[in-house]
């Protein structure tokens, strides 16, 4: 997992997968059928250069934190 720009994150599959609880192979199948997918939401004011990326599969959430320095913050996982 990494983070770049300060609009740009990175967030490798294998971690991902395993956060979401899956293989690598179902995440990128789940991904391409349109099941797993992501929402990225952009600071403003006091929160501008933030990040908040959230990855959805089902039930199932996992949210993280891109800080304006390229730290990343996990939130912790939802409906598990």
């Amino acid at each position: 997992m990494a983070a770049g720009r300060r609009e740009e994150a990175i967030i490798e599959a294998a971690h991902l997968a395993a956060k979401l609880g899956l293989s690598v192979d179902r995440l990128r199948a789940e991904m391409q059928r349109g099941i797993v997918y992501g929402v990225v939401e952009r600071g403003v004011g006091e929160d501008a250069g933030r990040l908040r990326l959230t990855f959805r599969y089902r039930a199932r959430s996992w949210t993280v934190m891109v800080q304006a320095d390229g730290t990343l913050n996990e939130a912790p996982a939802l409906g598990r």
